[in-house]
């Protein structure tokens, strides 16, 4: 058999067989990538959509403890890569797949039980469509908050004191000052969105620089309030924050929590951070509110329309986004592509989680993490 498109190592061959069968069928190209150094030892299979090269290398050195057969998949899991997963026993996926009804119904045929993700949100899932399909869902609903918190404080400071154009000036011998202008973040007010287990480790750091660190969340943390963090409503946080990060989930409620009427409320020249969901904030608005200069300073690693462009590399392409080619025309905004999560401590965590999770759903064993289950 021609495996030319196809490397496959350790799995049975119904499995490989029907791999096969369907990228010889399908109207798009793809390639299972397999990087099993060592034999399987479970006859359990799962199947990563969304991959790049750092996954493989995290999932296949971790997957040395558990011993699954595994191998990934570089496209998202949507319509039309769903038949892929015929013959596995789980498939795992990314923020920006899209697990609707038909894509649920889909693996469902091909014997998929278990579908986990390996991140924390879930706003792309058709989780009714799961249980009505019999898929059990679980995810990471926590890796290292530190590493998105810290991300955030790092924008921060990169629009602040422009370290960034700072970096390319020096390199092109300017040692000019002009223009890099920055503030103190000591004794500033800080407004924190959201207290969940990233908005807190975030409200934590920030009070380390001195400021005023105001919250709003519908639950109050009692350790936050015992450290000087003071709970207040959304409308305070909007006119008297220096800085706003977005910290909460997407949910029907938080969808373009900025909008028109809420930068209305800013203070003028005010520091937005978003390293949540992209859809918290309506991105045309904010657009206008950098015109207008009521937005000072925007720092984002998730945008609404992310799915198109994150995680490629698009440097010899042309980017019809007309959107996000604005947004960063303006010397005043950052944009990172969904590096919040990066590190190696969240990695490690998120694959262990999602191994475990799996192993637990598919051998019947009690789920030990808190947090995990969607559909259980």
């Amino acid at each position: 058999m021609d495996y030319t498109n196809c490397y496959k190592t350790g799995y049975k061959p119904p499995f490989n067989y029907l791999l096969k069968s369907v990228f010889l069928h399908s109207t798009i190209k793809e390639r299972v990538i397999t990087q099993q150094n060592i034999m399987p030892t479970s006859d359990k299979k799962i199947l990563f959509f969304s991959t790049q090269p750092y996954d493989r290398d995290f999932f296949t050195k971790q997957n040395e403890e558990w011993g699954f057969q595994i191998d990934f998949i570089e496209s998202r899991l949507r319509q039309k890569t769903a038949n892929l997963a015929q013959g596995a026993d789980a498939v795992c996926a990314f923020v920006n797949d899209k697990p609707d009804a038909t894509v649920m119904a889909t693996l469902a045929a091909a014997g998929v039980k278990v579908l986990a993700l390996r991140c924390a949100g879930f706003n792309n899932v058709d989780l009714e469509a799961a249980k009505q399909n019999g898929i059990k869902v679980c995810r990471v609903p926590a890796y290292s908050p530190h590493a998105v918190a810290e991300h955030s404080v790092a924008m921060i400071l990169t629009l602040n004191r422009k370290t960034h154009k700072a970096y390319n000036r020096v390199r092109e011998q300017n040692f000019s000052l002009n223009g890099l202008l920055g503030f103190d973040l000591y004794q500033k007010t800080v407004g924190v969105v959201g207290t969940g287990n990233i908005g807190k480790v975030f409200a934590e750091i920030m009070t380390g620089f001195g400021c005023k660190v105001l919250a709003y969340d519908l639950v109050k943390d009692v350790e936050l309030e015992k450290k000087g963090i003071e709970y207040v409503s959304l409308d305070t946080i909007l006119e008297q924050s220096d800085i706003i990060s977005l910290h909460c989930p997407l949910n029907d409620k938080t969808k373009h929590l900025v909008n028109e009427s809420t930068i209305s409320k800013m203070k003028k020249g005010v520091m937005l951070i978003n390293t949540s969901r992209g859809g918290l904030i309506d991105t045309n608005m904010v657009i206008e509110g950098l015109k207008s200069k009521k937005i000072g300073y925007l720092g984002i690693d998730v945008y609404e329309q992310e799915e198109h462009l994150f995680f490629r590399d698009l440097s010899a392409s042309i980017i019809e986004d007309d959107t996000i080619q604005r947004l960063m025309s303006f010397p005043n905004v950052l944009v990172t592509a969904h590096q919040a999560f990066f590190t190696e401590e969240a990695l490690y965590q998120i694959t262990k989680t999602t191994f475990q999770s799996i192993d637990e759903i598919l051998s019947g064993k009690p789920i030990s993490q808190p947090g995990v289950m969607l559909v259980p």
